[in-house]
């Protein structure tokens, strides 16, 4: 059984602050601890379920934060940027399990350190007039290529933004969010008892899940956190300008939404 992981870090236990997630901050540094060894967690349930090949992708901000020395040996690790898929570099059609770790709410969800992918680019991203987060989308990509979503973990704010979308998942809630950048978090621990229980039973019970696959086209709005951002996104031929902070594109596929989507949040950078 295949199993792949897409690792984030806003929604590890112990992680509240923007200084966490940033690299070069010491605080970072003792986050990325923690995000490996929650990965660990998710690895050792996921082997103990019947999983016979992991593979790990660092998708946060510059995806070099999971420490290689650290990870668990069972699994290969993907790092670094740009790689195609992004969140999801990697994962193929002959996998059997999509896991998202240490994910959260989207942009205005409410949870701790939401946003969706780019929180300097994008005030809202929809999908088809719903406003998705992270998971929704790459789930939505897996989904696209047959894969089921079996394991979320996060905040209550995740759970409950994604549970509709995912009927079949388990989900792993290690933190309550009391507002953006608070939250009440189970002890290391315990999150990752939690996350070792969940990730084995997911494992186990991947052959009875169901992959409802979405059907396109799709159109992908991003509003820009300020015009400027969609002025700069307007250059795009395909770009359909909606509003003064809007700009869309009508997709065949989703992965043609996760590209770009990436591309945005990448040409945002010139607008800083």
């Amino acid at each position: 059984m295949r199993a792949y992981i897409s690792a984030d870090i806003e929604g590890v236990a112990g992680v509240v602050a923007p200084t966490q997630c940033q690299a070069g901050h010491a605080d970072h540094e003792k986050a990325r601890i923690l995000m490996t060894r929650e990965v660990n967690a998710v690895i050792e349930g996921l082997l103990e379920g019947g999983a016979t090949d992991i593979v790990v992708n660092d998708s946060h901000g510059p995806m070099i934060n999971l420490l290689p020395d650290l990870l668990h040996p069972a699994a290969d690790l993907i790092l670094g940027k740009p790689k195609p898929m992004n969140m999801a570099a990697g994962l193929t059609a002959d996998h059997d399990l999509f896991c998202m770790i240490g994910h959260h709410s989207r942009a205005r969800g409410g949870g701790v350190l939401s946003h969706t992918t780019n929180g300097f680019a994008f005030h809202e991203v929809r999908i088809n007039g719903l406003a998705c987060g992270e998971p929704a989308i790459y789930g939505a990509y897996a989904a696209e290529l047959g894969v089921p979503v079996g394991l979320i973990s996060g905040d209550d704010r995740t759970e409950a933004e994604n549970a509709p979308l995912f009927p079949g998942a388990r989900f792993a809630v290690v933190k309550h969010a009391l507002g953006e950048r608070a939250a009440r978090q189970l002890s290391v621990a315990r999150a990752h008892d939690l996350l070792r229980r969940q990730a084995a039973e997911a494992a186990r019970g991947a052959g009875h899940l169901t992959v409802r696959r979405p059907e396109g086209p799709f159109r992908a709005e991003f509003v820009a956190v300020r015009a400027a951002l969609a002025d700069q996104f307007a250059v795009l031929p395909p770009a359909v300008r909606v509003d003064p902070v809007t700009v869309a594109f009508d997709c065949a596929t989703m992965a043609e939404v996760v590209g770009w989507m990436t591309a945005l949040s990448a040409m945002s950078f010139a607008v800083r």
